[in-house]
């Protein structure tokens, strides 16, 4: 095959000296018997996307390695020094249980230190949420976590968070990237110097659980603690460093884990994907809690900022919630929580993002909070704690599987989460309810909304071409109808409009640009449609509701939502 020059030139360039024998070998071997490995691997620089830089590990201006984090890491330096002049900087760096992450995470280490500044290293992996508690515990001006959440496991990633504990967002990230574009490779300094490496492990791990502590449990008595049965799977991953022992701090004591699952392994063995909105990563817990007749079955990603959940549906059988449900349910336990106490002030918020239900908006009306809805992605809900520090933030999050407690993490944090959620289901028990009841509770209450998501895989250059079609398509020739309901309203996140398809008036989005379409029926349905910002994927979130008059009713309701969401997604040909 032909491969075009301009690749042909990055590819000259890893073949100089600076580059190791390893890369050499690797290069040489692609372009003698893989040739569209090679393009893969060079057409482009990895970018950040809504988690941060993730990618398939190799050599490559478009895969993970020393090189590319290297780069990363000396540009961060760089901009560092230029953001805090004269100040004595100081970073954190935590790794996942993936492949590499160790030895990726040292030569991160490495640069930073090369470069003056004083580096916190967890000397063993630990979840991504204690990493962002890290920042803020230690003062530090950034940090570090090298993960790729619940992909593969040839992916690797690198993560970037600024001093509030927060993942980086505009302006910093695009001045960032300028800075890492910028740079050439031999520009990297490798040289480490150890006097500034500093290894922290318990003390933050202790520091970590009193904050989860703090912010998640709810005077819930012993006994109901007792009563509570739990199965927990970290999936291979970091969180075994801290639930159990947070659990047990906490007071739950019957808490059955997953053996096969317990020990952290990148190779994910006993799962087809390591992603708890998959039904099939916890099917092995869901065995156990059959066993053992638990309560509630949770498992975490392997970075541990996202959590799955299973429960007891109304006939004895564990039922998968999804990401929207474990969010409107902690949600509305915060409140309930803080109602209480006579803890509300008048300037709480609760949050969430644009592809997730609008379930939350109608729990933040009742408590009489405020509720502000971001991009997707976790860095805009802790940019909203940030950008409005007369306001107290309570809780919130997104359809992803991921939840924030409070102000003490920020980022999505299924440590403290899988926590509140113990709290709830031991206080509903203790009341002859569910969380599964609860639920149903709520959906009386505020109606009944159903969420869908579909992802759809498109690889490569030909994939990534594929999809900014479909996105193309979707933004210049507007769906009118969809399953014999009108549109009403058309927003272009990436063109900032809101289009009202009745009028034709036009308002401007006041969220930063994002290539996302959302529609509006007239039914209140919605229909999002966005490109993955870390994987090669279009996604389509679909929601749905429709009044609840009777919990008796839930089944024949379910069915009609049901029946509505399959209408849409086969008149948009998307099965």
């Amino acid at each position: 095959m032909n491969i075009e020059q301009s690749i042909l030139d990055k590819v000259n360039v890893w073949l100089t000296p600076f580059f190791d024998t390893a890369t050499h070998e690797a290069i040489t071997a692609m372009m003698t018997s893989s040739p569209k490995e090679l393009e893969e691997s060079f057409y482009k620089n990895l970018e950040f996307g809504t988690g941060g830089m993730r990618g398939i590990m190799g050599p490559g201006t478009n895969r993970i390695n020393k090189y590319t984090l290297g780069k990363a890491t000396q540009g961060l330096s760089d901009y560092l020094k230029t953001s805090f002049p004269g100040e004595e900087l100081k970073v954190a760096i935590a790794y996942d249980c993936r492949h590499n992450s160790d030895t990726l995470a040292k030569v991160v280490a490495d640069v930073f230190s090369a470069n003056g500044i004083k580096v916190f290293l967890f000397s063993e992996l630990r979840p991504t949420p204690e990493l962002s508690f890290a920042v803020k515990q230690l003062n530090c001006h950034a940090g570090i976590v090298l993960t790729a959440s619940h992909n593969p496991p040839e992916y690797n990633g690198y993560k970037v968070y600024w001093q509030d504990g927060g993942q980086l967002v505009p302006p910093q990230d695009g001045e960032l990237i300028e800075v890492i574009e910028a740079l050439n490779y031999d520009q990297i300094k490798f040289e480490a110097n150890e006097s500034l490496i500093e290894y922290i492990d318990d003390k933050l791990d202790k520091a970590f659980i009193q904050s989860s502590l703090l912010n998640a449990t709810f005077n819930t008595p012993q006994e109901a603690k007792d009563a509570l049965k739990v199965v927990f799977t970290p999936l291979h991953g970091t969180s075994i460093k801290l639930i159990p022992d947070l659990l047990e701090d906490a007071g739950y004591s019957n808490v059955d884990i997953v053996a096969e699952q317990a020990v952290p392994d990148g190779n994910f063995p006993t799962v087809k994907s390591p992603n708890p909105e998959e039904p099939e990563a916890l099917s092995m817990a869901i065995a156990l809690a059959d066993q053992v007749n638990a309560d509630i079955v949770v498992g975490t990603d392997p970075d541990s900022d996202r959590l799955g959940v299973a429960v007891r549906n109304g006939n004895g059988i564990m039922t998968l919630l999804n990401g929207n449900q474990t969010m409107v349910l902690m949600t509305h336990f915060l409140l309930e929580q803080w109602k209480k106490k006579d803890m509300f002030k008048g300037n709480e918020f609760i949050a969430s993002t644009i592809v997730s239900t609008p379930m939350l908006m109608e729990l933040a009306s009742a408590y009489n909070v405020d509720f502000k809805v971001g991009l997707t992605g976790f860095k805009w809900i802790a940019k909203m704690i940030v950008d409005f520090p007369d306001q107290k933030f309570i809780g919130g999050g997104e359809e992803s599987f991921g939840y924030m407690v409070g102000d003490a993490v920020r980022d999505k944090d299924a440590v403290t989460s899988t926590l509140l959620l113990c709290e709830f289901a031991a206080q509903a028990k203790a009341n002859a309810s569910s969380l599964y009841q609860e639920l149903l509770k709520l959906y009386a209450e505020y109606g009944f909304y159903k969420e869908y998501l579909i992802s759809l895989t498109k690889k490569g250059i030909d994939g990534a071409a594929e999809i900014k079609q479909m996105m193309l398509d979707l933004r210049n020739n507007p769906l009118k109808e969809i399953n014999g309901q009108r549109v009403v309203m058309v927003e272009d996140y990436k063109a900032s409009t809101a289009r009202n398809l009745f009028t034709d008036e036009i308002e401007e989005l006041k969220l930063p640009k994002s290539d996302v379409l959302i529609y509006y029926l007239e039914d209140g349905t919605k229909i999002c449609a966005r490109p993955s910002g870390t994987e090669p994927k279009i996604k389509f979130y679909f929601s749905v509701n429709e009044p609840l008059d009777d919990v008796a009713n839930f089944k024949a309701v379910e069915a009609s939502l049901d029946a509505k969401i399959k209408n849409i997604i086969e008149e948009m040909n998307l099965i």
